[in-house]
């Protein structure tokens, strides 16, 4: 692993972390409390469980397909920025966005508003940021610095601005769409005018990285064993996505004496939650030396199953606090364990699109069937009673995981993992 001291003197790490910095801070200043904004009707357009999950279904359809063009475009473009500054400018204008196009539409023209807001965001924003990570993984290896370091400045970023958010919301929520713009500005003129062509290429990398095509992730689907993974996705994943987006953050002001305090609450709980999880990122890889990929990833589900339960059985906001900081436990878990499961039992070298496919693609799919009627059944049954029935769910995943799942000496078909102290694995004949 690259030395931090070392990568402080590397100008592509330097400007890659500052995009991610600036990035995640125009996102998590209003994106963490996007779902408040849409319910709430005296800071918000007060829409219900219904209308929320149909704006979240949609955003994720839009950023599915957005998702592909970007990632094709992207490998054709190598380490050029264009599609980034294309992000950028959106990011710069998510003010004007939402006070003169979104709000009023969404208000009036309900299947407009939706529309527009799944294309714009995506741009700017929820397929923007695998734009941004995969560029930032590329400059990486091509100028030899080490991604985790850079990506930690994306947490760090969101973590601030989550910190600020909650404050400003209960101001003026104009003022967050005024800070994402801000930062998207600032964004902007980073990807213009700080260049890394002064930089040396590192010894051993390539600045033209393969990656496979799309004919090659369409034919990944053709593995049983992907299959399995990808149902796995959908009923533990996506259904903590739903629960965590679209629906904890109103929840969760409602356990206060007023909604104010609760989004202040949030905001501050929000951003220490992103700080542990950025620390814990760092945790989990030891971890897994110790107990394995398939136990961490269980894990990941257990804790997971716990913080929708939780959230479920407790009313009192001290407690369902607690409850909230499990996330910055489970996300390192799941995410990191997953991917290394993907690289132990699938071919390595197409490891990148195993995971867009079986995890990331898979997830997007799962929020455009689930978001809407997840929504409806809130506005039916209340949310404590659906966060029972979203736990039961992701718990049954736990069961058929535990069954399903390989074992880490089982079926290695990519890069074999040896835990501390312990043999190298057998590889599965191939």
């Amino acid at each position: 692993m690259a030395n931090l001291t070392q990568s402080l003197k590397n100008g592509a790490y330097l400007q890659s972390s500052a995009t991610l910095l600036l990035f995640f801070a125009s996102w998590g200043i209003w994106w963490s409390f996007f779902q408040i904004w849409l319910t709430n009707e005296e800071h918000g357009l007060g829409l219900n469980g219904s209308e929320v999950g149909t704006v979240y279904s949609v955003n994720s359809l839009a950023t599915l397909v957005i998702m592909f063009f970007y990632g094709t475009i992207q490998d054709k473009l190598g380490l050029k920025r264009t599609l980034v500054i294309i992000a950028s400018v959106a990011m710069a204008l998510v003010a004007p966005f939402f006070l003169f196009v979104y709000e009023p539409l969404l208000r009036h023209v309900f299947v407009a508003g939706v529309l527009a807001g799944a294309v714009f965001l995506s741009l700017g924003y929820m397929a923007a940021a695998g734009l941004l990570e995969a560029v930032a993984e590329r400059l990486s290896r091509t100028y030899g610095f080490e991604y985790g370091q850079a990506r930690m400045w994306g947490s760090f970023g969101y973590a601030m601005a989550a910190l600020m958010a909650g404050f400003l919301f209960t101001i003026n929520p104009t003022l967050n769409f005024i800070g994402g713009s801000i930062f998207g500005v600032v964004c902007l003129l980073v990807q213009l005018f700080w260049k890394t062509s002064s930089v040396p290429v590192a010894p051993g990398h390539s600045d033209h990285p393969q990656t496979p095509s799309l004919r090659e992730m369409a034919g990944l689907l053709k593995i049983p064993r992907l299959w399995l993974i990808i149902v796995f996705v959908l009923f533990t994943w996506t259904f903590y996505t739903v629960y965590d987006q679209q629906m904890f953050p109103e929840f969760y002001t409602t356990l206060f004496e007023t909604k104010e305090r609760g989004q202040q609450v949030y905001g501050v709980l929000n951003s220490i939650q992103v700080f542990v999880e950025a620390a814990m990122m760092g945790v989990v890889p030891i971890l897994m030396h110790k107990v394995g990929v398939r136990a961490t990833l269980m894990m990941g589900v257990t804790v997971m199953c716990l913080r929708i339960l939780g959230t479920a059985v407790f009313d009192d906001a001290v407690l369902v606090s607690i409850v909230k900081m499990f996330h910055a436990i489970e996300v390192p878990l799941f995410i990191l364990a997953i991917f290394r499961y993907f690289t132990l039992h699938f071919p390595s070298a197409l490891s990148a699109t195993l995971y867009m496919v079986g995890f990331q693609i898979s997830a997007q799919i799962g929020n455009v069937i689930l978001s809407q009627p997840l929504g409806a059944l809130r506005d039916s049954i209340g949310y404590q009673s659906t966060f029972y029935v979203i736990s039961a769910t992701v718990f049954a995943a736990g069961v058929y995981a535990y069954f399903t799942l390989k074992r880490d000496d089982q079926d290695v078909f990519g890069d074999p993992f040896v835990r501390d102290s312990a043999k190298a694995p057998v590889e599965a004949d191939t």
